[in-house]
């Protein structure tokens, strides 16, 4: 092959791997989409045992500690396309992913309130986990213990 066929053939194969990335990041951003929406769906749908296995960096809560602080809140998910608008993947790794989103709320003083903010997930047993203090922060069940 001389330099004449050389330059274009390269030229062909770096496009065509261009376009095959940005198809795999496409392919990323809604498995990661997907995953944060199946997550906020247990939360809706009040399956708090479901979501417990769900999320990561639980830390000393236990699942009866989750269940009945969950249960507490008023605040949930809203539903359909309010639950979850310009979801941005802003950067993901093999294990971890940080995702720019905004989160649609019922049960706040408003009729619909929503969270705008970056999440990190965390990739563990094969899905993609939000943590457990972002759902504590989204549901106003702070993870500070009161004082008596």
């Amino acid at each position: 092959m001389n330099l004449r066929t050389a330059i274009p053939s390269i030229l062909l194969l770096s496009l065509l791997l261009s376009g095959v990335s940005s198809a795999d990041a496409e392919t990323a951003a809604s498995v990661l989409e997907q995953s944060m929406s199946e997550t906020l769906d247990l939360w809706r749908e009040g399956r708090y045992e479901q979501l417990y296995e769900r999320l990561s960096h639980r830390g000393k809560t236990s699942r009866e500690q989750f269940v009945a602080r969950m249960r507490d809140s008023a605040r949930r998910p809203a539903c359909c396309w309010q639950k979850m608008e310009n979801f941005k993947v802003l950067n993901e790794k093999r294990t971890e992913a940080t995702v720019h989103v905004k989160i649609g709320l019922e049960g706040t003083p408003s009729p619909v309130q929503s969270a705008t903010r970056d999440f990190k997930l965390s990739h563990d047993s094969q899905i993609w986990k939000m943590r457990l203090t972002d759902v504590f922060d989204l549901a106003g069940a702070g993870t500070k213990k009161s004082r008596h």
